[in-house]
Order: C-alpha cells, then sequence, then structure tokens
C-alpha cells in the first residue's frame, strides 16, 4: 500500500464504479457533519486522513466498446476500477463537490457566464474542476459525458446521481429510494454550510475549502489483486469484522478534540496529561467490563447508564445518549466556533419493531423527566472532558460491582447478599442508580439498606401490583444523577421510593392487594394460577433462602433455576395438573373443574433442588418423597425428603389433600408479609389470594 493520496491524485486518469452488490448512499445528518466539521476544522498544514479506499481494476477487455466509458479507456490513458469499500466517502465527496459548483455558480458575479468563464483561482476553472472529477464530455460525435464516479448502471440510484445531482438534461422517470432521499438531503446539507461559509468569508473561504477538500483529504488506495475474489473481500470487509463500538466512538472522538486546542489553550504538558486520562480512564473501563472474563460486561450498557447518571436523562429514544455525546456534547464545534448551520432536513421516519418498541424508555411520568440542553453553546474546557472521562473511570468500578458482587473487594456479606438479590429480581433501571450509589456513598452500612429498600420497591410495585416496567423510571434515573452531584441524598431517595409506592396502601398503611388479586384471577382462568406469576421463582427462592438461614447447606442456585426458565420444570406442582386416580382420591371432594385452583395455588408450587423429568411429576406423594432411580441403579431425581429445604418441609406432611395446600399458602403469605415488610387487609384477604373453591372477593373501595 502507497503513501496516502490526496483526492486531485486518486481521480488522475481514473474511473470509478459502484458495482451492484453495494447498498445505495446511506449516510445520513451525523455522517454529513461530521464530514464537514472535519473539513472546516482542518488548519495549516495539517492533513486528514479519511481511511481506506479497497477498489478492484476492470480489465479494459470487459469493457465494450458501447459502453460511455470505452473511448476513455481505449488508450489505455484510463483505468477503470469497482468500488469494494469508501463508497460512502467517496461519494460524499462528489456530492459536496456538486453541491460547491452550484453554489459558486449561482453567485451574482457569475451570472450568465459559462463554466468555462467562471474562476474559482486566478487559473483554476469550474470547467476544469468537473473535467477532473466529475465528468469528461466526449469532443465528437453524441458529445455524452462519462462520469469518473457512479453506479452501475443496474444500481437503483444510478439514473438519480446522473440527472439529480450532476444535472444532466433529459431526466427519465426516476424512482426515488431512501438511497436517493440520502443522496439529496446530502447535497442540501452541504449547499447551505457553503451558504454560510461565503456570507462569513467570501470567496477566500470558498478557497480555501476546496484547498482543503481536495489536497489535505488523503486515502489509502489499495487495489485488490486479480486472484482474490471481489465478493469473498467485500464481506470480510463489511460484515465479518466487529463494529466499533459506541464506547471506541467516544474515545477516538475525544482523543480528536484534544489535537483541536491550540497551544495557548493547552501547552504541550497539558496536551498529554489530557490525553493520558482519556487514555488511562479507557484502560481501567475495559478492564473492568471484561474483568469476568466469562461474562464480560457490554460496553454500551456501561455508557448509556453513565450518561444517565452523568447528564440529565432524556426519554427519547433508545440511542439518544450517543447521539447526545457525539452530535451535542463532544464535538468539535464546541472547541472551536465553526460555521455549522442547522439545516432542516427531510429524513425516512422508520417504523418500529415490537421490541424496538418495547426497549423505549416511555411511561406515563412525562411531566417528571428532565432533558439535556441539546444545543449547548458554551466552549468545552479540556477540564470538562478530563472530569468526565474520571468519572468513566471510577464508574467502571462501581458498575462491575453492581454485577458481580462476589468479585468485588471492600464490600460486606449483607451489601453483598442485598445486590444478589437486586440481580435475582432484575434491577432494570435502578442500575443507573446503584452504580451511583456505589460511586457516591462511602458508608456500606447505608448503601446496603438503600439496596434492600430498592428490592422492596421492586418486588410491591412490579411482581405484586404488576405496574408497567418503567413506572417512574424518569424519576430514578435523575435519582441517580442527583446523587451524582451531590444535589440529594439516601434518605431522599428512600422518600421518592415511599411516595412512590403510595397509592398501594391504604390510609392505615396496610397493602392494597386488589391489583395483585385481579392479575392472579386472570392467570388461573387461563389454568396457569400462581405457576404464571412472573414473581414465582424469587419468591420460592427467597423463602429457600429464609430456610437455609437456619441450616448450614445450600442446596438451591439461583443459576440453576435460570438455566430451566424454557420449561420450569424446577418448580414442581405437588398436586399435578393432571392427577392420577390416586391423587383424584386425596381430591375426593373437590369437584375436578376446581382442580386448577390448587393444583395452581401458590401453596402447592414447590422449589426443587434440581431439575425433574416432567414423566415423574404425576407420581403420588409418597412416591414424591423418595428418590427415583433407573433401572441401573442411577438416580435420576431427589426425593423430597433430600432435595431442597422448601421440599424437604412439605416432605414432614403425612399427605397432601386440598387442607395442606390452603394451609401451605397461608403460611407462605404470612412469610411474604414478613419478609417485605407489608400487611395485608385481613386474614380473609390473604385467603382469597388462595382461590380457594369458594373464593370470597375483596371488599371494595379502598
Amino acid at each position: 500500500m502507497d503513501e496516502p493520496k490526496s483526492l486531485d491524485r486518486l481521480f488522475k486518469e481514473k474511473i470509478f464504479r459502484i458495482p451492484d452488490y453495494q447498498r445505495g448512499y446511506a449516510w445520513q445528518k451525523i455522517q454529513l457533519k461530521d464530514f464537514w466539521e472535519d473539513l472546516i476544522n482542518l488548519s495549516g498544514d495539517r492533513s486528514h486522513y479519511t481511511g481506506v479506499l479497497t477498489l478492484k481494476a476492470i480489465d479494459s477487455k470487459e469493457i465494450s466498446d458501447n459502453q460511455n466509458e470505452y473511448w476513455l479507456v481505449d488508450d489505455h490513458s484510463y483505468k477503470m476500477y469497482q468500488i469494494v469499500d469508501g463508497q460512502q466517502r467517496l461519494t460524499t465527496f462528489v456530492v459536496f463537490l456538486q453541491a460547491f459548483i452550484d453554489f459558486v455558480k449561482q453567485l451574482d458575479d457569475n451570472s450568465g457566464k459559462s463554466d468555462q468563464d467562471i474562476y474559482i483561482t486566478d487559473s483554476l476553472s469550474i470547467e476544469a474542476v468537473i473535467s477532473r472529477y466529475l465528468y469528461k464530455t466526449k469532443p465528437t460525435g453524441d458529445r455524452y459525458r462519462t462520469y469518473k464516479f457512479g453506479y452501475t448502471e443496474d444500481n437503483p440510484s444510478y439514473e438519480y446521481l446522473r440527472h439529480k445531482i450532476f444535472k444532466e438534461d433529459g431526466s427519465p422517470l426516476i424512482e426515488e429510494t431512501l438511497y436517493t432521499l440520502n443522496l439529496r438531503e446530502a447535497r442540501l446539507y452541504f449547499y447551505e454550510q457553503l451558504e454560510e461559509l461565503y456570507s462569513e468569508s467570501r470567496i477566500n473561504g470558498l478557497q480555501e475549502i476546496y484547498k482543503k477538500l481536495t489536497k489535505k483529504f488523503l486515502f489509502n488506495e489499495y487495489v485488490i489483486k486479480d486472484e482474490f475474489d471481489v465478493f469473498v473481500a467485500f464481506e470480510a470487509i463489511n460484515n465479518r469484522g466487529k463494529k466499533l463500538s459506541k464506547l471506541e466512538l467516544l474515545k477516538n472522538r475525544l482523543i480528536y478534540l484534544t489535537t483541536l486546542y491550540t497551544d495557548e489553550e493547552l501547552d504541550e504538558a497539558e496536551h498529554q496529561s489530557l490525553r493520558d486520562a482519556i487514555n488511562g480512564a479507557w484502560k481501567e473501563v475495559y478492564y473492568q467490563l471484561g474483568r469476568n472474563d466469562k461474562k464480560p460486561l457490554n460496553d454500551d450498557d456501561f455508557l448509556k447508564a453513565h450518561w444517565i447518571m452523568y447528564f440529565q436523562y432524556s426519554r427519547k429514544k433508545a440511542d439518544d445518549y450517543i447521539k447526545f455525546l457525539l452530535e451535542e456534547q463532544f464535538t468539535p464545534q464546541r472547541v472551536h466556533n465553526i460555521i455549522v448551520r442547522e439545516v432542516a432536513m427531510e429524513l425516512p421516519e422508520e417504523e418500529l419493531t415490537d421490541d424496538e418498541i418495547d426497549d423505549t424508555d416511555f411511561d406515563n411520568d412525562i411531566d417528571e423527566a428532565t432533558d439535556y440542553d441539546e444545543n449547548p453553546v458554551d466552549k468545552l474546557q479540556p477540564s470538562e472532558i478530563k472530569k468526565y472521562v474520571n468519572s468513566l473511570k471510577e464508574s467502571a468500578v462501581h458498575w462491575f460491582n453492581s454485577h458481580y458482587p462476589n468479585l468485588a473487594t471492600g464490600l460486606s456479606v449483607e451489601e453483598i447478599n442485598a445486590i444478589d438479590q437486586l440481580k435475582r429480581i432484575g434491577m432494570g433501571f435502578f442500575r443507573p442508580l446503584v452504580m451511583s450509589v456505589f460511586k457516591n456513598e462511602k458508608k456500606s452500612q447505608k448503601r446496603t439498606q438503600l439496596f434492600k429498600d430498592i428490592e422492596r420497591y421492586i418486588f410491591l410495585v412490579y411482581r405484586l401490583n404488576q405496574s408497567h416496567s418503567t413506572y417512574r423510571s424518569s424519576v430514578f434515573y435523575n435519582a441517580s444523577r442527583g446523587l451524582d452531584r451531590s444535589e440529594i441524598t439516601l434518605e431522599d431517595i428512600k422518600v421518592k421510593l415511599n411516595e412512590s409506592m403510595e397509592y398501594f396502601f391504604y390510609d392505615d398503611g396496610t397493602f392494597y392487594s386488589e391489583p395483585f388479586y385481579d392479575y392472579l384471577k386472570k392467570k388461573f382462568n387461563r389454568g396457569e394460577g400462581y405457576y404464571g406469576w412472573n414473581g414465582l421463582r424469587y419468591f420460592l427462592y427467597e423463602y429457600e433462602l429464609n430456610l437455609l438461614s437456619q441450616s448450614r447447606q445450600k442446596k438451591v442456585s439461583w443459576e440453576d433455576l435460570r438455566k430451566s426458565d424454557r420449561d420450569k420444570v424446577s418448580v414442581e406442582h405437588v398436586f399435578p395438573q393432571t392427577p392420577t386416580d390416586n391423587w383424584k382420591a386425596m381430591f375426593a371432594d373437590m369437584d375436578e373443574e376446581d382442580y386448577p385452583l390448587y393444583s395452581g395455588s401458590i401453596g402447592n408450587l414447590l422449589l426443587l433442588s434440581m431439575s425433574i423429568n416432567s414423566s415423574l411429576q404425576n407420581d403420588n406423594f409418597e412416591d414424591k418423597k423418595e428418590p427415583k432411580f433407573d433401572d441401573a441403579g442411577n438416580k435420576i431425581r431427589n426425593g423430597y425428603l433430600d432435595g431442597s429445604h422448601s421440599e424437604i418441609e412439605v416432605a414432614q406432611h403425612d399427605k397432601w389433600t386440598p387442607t395442606e395446600v390452603e394451609e401451605r399458602g397461608l403460611h407462605l403469605l404470612n412469610f411474604m408479609e414478613k419478609r417485605w415488610d407489608i400487611k395485608f387487609e385481613n386474614d380473609e384477604a390473604k385467603k382469597a389470594l388462595l382461590f380457594p373453591k369458594k373464593k370470597k372477593e375483596l371488599a371494595e373501595g379502598k
């Protein structure tokens, strides 16, 4: 690979074609803005490295004499190439150049002049620019244009680029697509930026920008040899490599910004110090993210959580954080007062898939969300960059601790257990707050108590009352930022938790269980009962841990429970869903239509110490208490008597009838009251949650 080439060298005696296997022009505003800012920021004798342009030479023998390119390559003065990689950047260059030509031609001084009479500099005419970079006109015969850059004829953007961008006459009916829209909007964007530039610096500004573009934007040119399969090369470049993460993009941006500060703003030592701070922060971040090499943490999840904690939260779109960081907060525009006009562009609005809709932060607390300033105009100080990267560096440790407390250092056993509980129940949108608590509260005891308060909130609000998963999310997103900025305390956060739960309690402090009852009623109507409750495993596991506190041996692993999420065989119906005659005899007083009220009751569901084969679930109660073996004497499953502590407890019963189901159900609801510090309205309300044969409705009203 030769040394980097400027565009005026790159276009010398070459014809570039975008082959049919390439997609169309995909750049939109964020990429166009970056291109313009790179160009306008370039100063002095410095050059801007644009990347590698990968080409595949087309043998002149493959160009027939009826092709427009034939007359240029016939005498071997021109060579024709397919663009394998780099077409987006090269397309941007020619679209920019056409916008430049259009703008210069419409200036008052050039009104009525031909291309050969309009000069950019004393010796460079518009005609010469067009001939060098855009197209050459055949001097004889039909005098048609041969474009130096363009699509192959079977590409949908072929006609649009010729007639709508390069202004060739005789425009046919053109079907516009997303890609042609991008071409149109790119030309509009650059035209208006040039208009703004001209209003500030007149013709000198245009001359300077042209010189930068053609002389200072450099490519490495790489031509694929004939023996290489061009399609394989294209896939290797575009599909097989891992794309840069947003965290990687941010680091590159910050490093770039350090180069924009003048010597008056930062001396050599300060430049190096800032760059070292960025590199040091990313070294620590990547260490923490990959510290558990078996389950490394996601780069972008951390970056988004830190953004929520460090900047003001916005619920606009899932990728709002990276747009803010790269387009608003850490931009070259904030380092230097460059000329960038805000251009209104028509952009396609993509329809969201169901998954994308689910991932969008949305709740009904719109008045509680605090949006960031979308257009910061104050100068970005080096100290602001250093403060931000230092926060990233420090926060990475706490992000890791929130995911893997058992691998953390300096945490008490009680605090590790509290974080483990949050992990099991699902922290959801509380994770940025947990990271902020770790970062800003030095006392383990206070942190632990707040973690327990959060766990209680999640269980009551989302597992019992079945509130929307983002209910009050903005309150606690913003609380993470408030805590990080020392604007609120842990006590203030506890107040917010309690205020957000006021709706779920009567005035006398008893728990309002009707939403939970209504939710369960739907589950029972579908034949699931508590087995379909999204809090079942967590609840039964917490009960198992409560029994474990009185024993020495842990018999159930949460990870093992998660492995069987699909079939849920780690939770068993003691009285089976399809009872045998033996079981029916034990439930003889019940109508068969009422069996689901007992098989799906909370008192009938049992956490197993290991998965069980579903074919064994109909065994009678006595058989279930004993371990099972196959014909070879190999143990298939534990019996209740040597199973989990919950199993052992159930195995103490001599029989299993509706009475035992109801008694154990009440026992578990009593545990629920004690464990999560609530009190149901009365005993009748608790019994109603068991859905006995004669269901007693809850009293109406609060």
